[in-house]
C-alpha cells in the first residue's frame, strides 16, 4: 500500500540526510587537511561543503536511487501525477536548486556587498576574511568586478540597500516555508517546492502521522507569529537606527557651526606665529608654546629652541596635542 508521506517522516527523512551529508563532508576536509593542511581548508571549506554535497545526491537522486535517509523512512520520490518517478532533468533541476544554486546566491551576494564597499573601506577585508579569500581568483568576481565599475553613486547605494535586504530576507523567507511545511506538511525543502517533488510512503500503517499532524500544525502557526515578531522588530530597530543616523547628522552639523563661531571668535588666539596661519596639528613645545606640527617639526631641523621665548629643548621633547580645540 502507498499513501502520501507524513509530515514526521519527511523531518526524519531529512534529518537523516543531514547526518550523512555532514559525515561527507567531514570526511572531505579531513582530506583536504591531510593533503594541503590548515589554511588552504579554511579557504576552500565552502567549496567542500558544496561537492560534498553535489556528489551525495548525484549518487542518489540524480542516479536513480533513494537517499539514505529516505531508505530510512520508506518513502520515494514521486513527480506532481504521484504515478511517476521524477524525470531526469526534474531531478537535476531539485539538485542544482538544492546545492549550486544557494552556494552561488551566497557567494555572488558577498562578492557584490564587497566591490560595493570597497570605495568605502580601501584597506579591503579579501586578507582578514577567509569567506573572501578566494574572491580574486574566480570569474563570478571579475565579472561583478566589472558590472559594478560601470555603476553610478547613486545606482551603487541603491543596489547595496537592495543586496542588505536580500541578505535580510532569504534567511525569513526559508522560515515562512519551513512554517508552511508545518501547517500542510507536503514540501519540506523549498527546492522539492519549486520542482514538484513528492513522497509517497509504502508499507506500514498511517496512522502514527495523521495523529500528530495537529501538533505539527500547532507548531507551524506558532513558528508564524515567531516569524511576524521577527519582521517585526527587525522593522523597528532599522528605524531606530535611522533615527539614530538623522540624530547623528543634524549633532554633526550643529558641532560644526559651533566650532565655526568658535574659530571666527578665537581666530587670533588659534594662529600658528610660525606660518601666520590657523594652527593645524597643534603641537606644544616643553615651555608652552604653541605651534602647527609641520611649522614646529622644520623649524627643530636647524634650531633646537622655541622660536618665542628660545629656550632650548630637544625634538622628543615636542607634545602633539589630539582632539585640541583652540
Amino acid at each position: 500500500a502507498m499513501a502520501a508521506a507524513g509530515p514526521a517522516q519527511l523531518v526524519r527523512c531529512g534529518q537523516k540526510d543531514e547526518l550523512y551529508r555532514s559525515g561527507l563532508r567531514s570526511g572531505a576536509g579531513t582530506a583536504l587537511h591531510g593533503l594541503a593542511g590548515a589554511r588552504k581548508l579554511l579557504e576552500w571549506r565552502k567549496e567542500i561543503e558544496l561537492l560534498s554535497d553535489v556528489a551525495y545526491f548525484v549518487l542518489t537522486t540524480l542516479s536513480g536511487y533513494q537517499t539514505l535517509g529516505e531508505e530510512y523512512v520508506n518513502i520515494v520520490q514521486v513527480d506532481p501525477t504521484k504515478k511517476r518517478v521524477p524525470s531526469f532533468l526534474r531531478r537535476a533541476i531539485f539538485v542544482s536548486l538544492h546545492t549550486v544554486v544557494p552556494y552561488c546566491l551566497e557567494k555572488g551576494l558577498l562578492h557584490l556587498e564587497r566591490e560595493l564597499q570597497i570605495d568605502a573601506d580601501e584597506s579591503g577585508t579579501s586578507l582578514s576574511n577567509p569567506a573572501l579569500s578566494l574572491s580574486s581568483r574566480t570569474l563570478v568576481r571579475n565579472w561583478i568586478e566589472k558590472q559594478v565599475g560601470e555603476l553610478t553613486e547613486q545606482q551603487k547605494k541603491a543596489v547595496l540597500q537592495v543586496v542588505y535586504v536580500l541578505k535580510q530576507c532569504i534567511p525569513l523567507l526559508c522560515r515562512l516555508h519551513l512554517a508552511v511545511f508545518y501547517i500542510s506538511g507536503t514540501f519540506y525543502h523549498l527546492s522539492k517546492r519549486i520542482t514538484g517533488i513528492t513522497y509517497l510512503h509504502f508499507g506500514g500503517p498511517q496512522r502514527e502521522d495523521q495523529s500528530i499532524r495537529s501538533s505539527y500544525k500547532f507548531l507551524g502557526i506558532i513558528s508564524l507569529f515567531h516569524l511576524l515578531l521577527t519582521i517585526g522588530v527587525q522593522m523597528y530597530s532599522f528605524k531606530q537606527k535611522q533615527r539614530a543616523r538623522q540624530e547623528w547628522k543634524l549633532h554633526r552639523n550643529l558641532a560644526h557651526q559651533k566650532n565655526t563661531t568658535k574659530e571666527k571668535s578665537t581666530g587670533r588666539h588659534s594662529r600658528c606665529t610660525l606660518c601666520l596661519e590657523e594652527r593645524r596639528h597643534t603641537t606644544a613645545t616643553p615651555c608652552g608654546h604653541l605651534f602647527c606640527w609641520e611649522c614646529i617639526t622644520e623649524w627643530c631641523n636647524t634650531r633646537t629652541e622655541c622660536p618665542l621665548c628660545r629656550e632650548k629643548f630637544h625634538p622628543q621633547k615636542l607634545i602633539y596635542l589630539r582632539h585640541y580645540q583652540l
